[in-house]
């Protein structure tokens, strides 16, 4: 059985890899301290030298530009040399363990974690972490933060670049992507150091004046606050703003995407409309919103999707004619003969669902299909075709702003397929 940290003093040839928090490194454990104590190499980031006493005969090393110690440290175990290095939190989530790695051998590496940023953020609010997801933002572009937050995970851990506008920069994608009500923001600064801070943030708040560079941002997702219907705008409404699956909750249509199928399905004053897969809820709900004479049929099969629709529908002050919580095409004998059909599910029954439609569709009807491949588009257009329906087809590619430290730049949404169908 390998010896614990407390019965070493460090073995010849194999470096010592010692994680720190901000306390530096008077808070090391004290087995970790005699590790340090009987270092004859002792490498780390200038900021913790300035804090520490080196003993007789103990010879410092600046591990600021890593790539230049790697040859040192190689010597001095090659040399027998007790070599220790240290680094922040845990060296192995985003920190120099990864580069370490690729210069020496396992059998050369021991190391010793500080707890993460990660943790010591989630332990500071008292909430499990499990669930949480975690990008960083160091030297990277922000459309991954935008990608991430189109996945809507629960918790998101942001590592901030502080050259690129650190947590303003997550602010600005926050609410370029129109979920600045569905997450709670929390700004953690100087973590593990007795001056700590650790605060939420309301929507409008200014960032303190006196923002420390060491900091990083967690995002909970919460559920959207109480809303004034007739306060809204008429449609094209903020992605944030709709309750979601707790399961999938990225499982929606995006916003950009729901005001063009708005228009694809041009909308009578009055008539039947079914929402087929409606998902949340949105693009039908929104359509009431623009027509409230129209009658509104949603229809899905997730499990609680039923009710979960009726929340957001009460939510935007509109009533639909009826939430089924059923699956295509065998529910649709329950429903009217529609004048518009939206079919934004059914998977590999999407044909059979299409035909079933088609043998409904009113005079005048449209039925609009959000896809997301070509061989699907392929599949369906021939069917529309074969009914006598004048067919359109069109793609639809959005993108969003993303902040950066001197501008915007912006992030792509998955690009859609619209194929829809006029019946004369």
């Amino acid at each position: 059985m390998a010896p614990g940290i407390g019965g070493l003093l460090g073995q010849q040839g194999r470096l010592e890899v010692i994680g720190t928090d901000a306390g530096g490194v008077s808070a090391l454990p004290v087995a970790a301290q005699q590790l340090l104590g009987h270092a004859q190499l002792v490498a780390g980031p200038r900021r913790l030298r300035l804090a520490m006493d080196l003993g007789a005969g103990q010879r410092w090393l600046d591990s600021d530009q890593p790539e230049q110690i790697f040859e040192p440290l190689a010597e001095a175990l090659a040399a027998g040399q007790r070599v220790v290095l240290l680094a922040s939190g845990d060296p192995l989530w985003f920190g120099i363990g990864r580069l370490l790695l690729q210069r020496f051998s396992p059998q050369q590496l021991r190391f010793h974690p500080a707890p993460c940023s990660l943790q010591l953020a989630f332990a500071r609010i008292g909430r499990p972490w499990q669930d949480a997801s975690w990008i960083s933002l160091h030297g990277r572009e922000p459309e991954a933060l935008a990608a991430e937050l189109q996945k809507r995970p629960p918790a998101l851990l942001v590592l901030t670049d502080p050259s690129r506008g650190g947590a303003e920069s997550v602010r600005l994608i926050l609410r370029a992507s129109g979920l600045e009500a569905a997450y709670g923001f929390w700004l953690a600064e100087r973590l593990g150091h007795p001056a700590e801070r650790v605060q939420q943030l309301a929507p409008g708040t200014p960032l303190p004046a006196d923002l420390d560079p060491l900091h990083l941002v967690l995002l909970l997702a919460e559920p959207p606050a109480e809303i004034a219907a007739a306060d809204l705008p008429l449609f094209g409404l903020e992605d944030g703003l709709f309750l979601q699956h707790a399961d999938r909750p990225g499982l929606m249509t995006k916003r950009e995407v729901r005001i063009q199928l708005l228009a694809e399905l041009q909308l009578p004053e009055r008539g039947v409309l079914w929402d087929l897969g409606a998902g949340v809820g949105s693009v039908g709900l929104e359509a009431l919103r623009l027509r409230p004479g129209l009658a509104l049929w949603a229809l899905e099969r997730r499990g609680g999707g039923a009710a979960l629709i009726e929340a957001n529908a009460r939510r935007l002050g509109v009533q639909p004619a009826g939430v089924l919580e059923a699956s295509a095409p065998g529910a649709l004998a329950q429903l009217p003969d529609p004048d518009r059909v939206l079919i934004g599910g059914g998977g590999r029954q999407r044909a059979e669902i299409l035909a079933a439609v088609l043998g409904r569709l009113r005079p005048g009807g449209v039925v609009v299909l959000p896809l997301a491949t070509l061989e699907a588009l392929a599949e369906l257009r021939p069917l529309l075709e074969q009914a006598g329906l004048a067919v359109r087809v069109g793609q639809h590619q959005a993108w969003r702003g993303a902040a950066l430290a001197d501008g915007t730049r912006l992030a792509p949404l998955n690009p859609v397929l619209l194929l829809s169908g006029s019946l004369s």
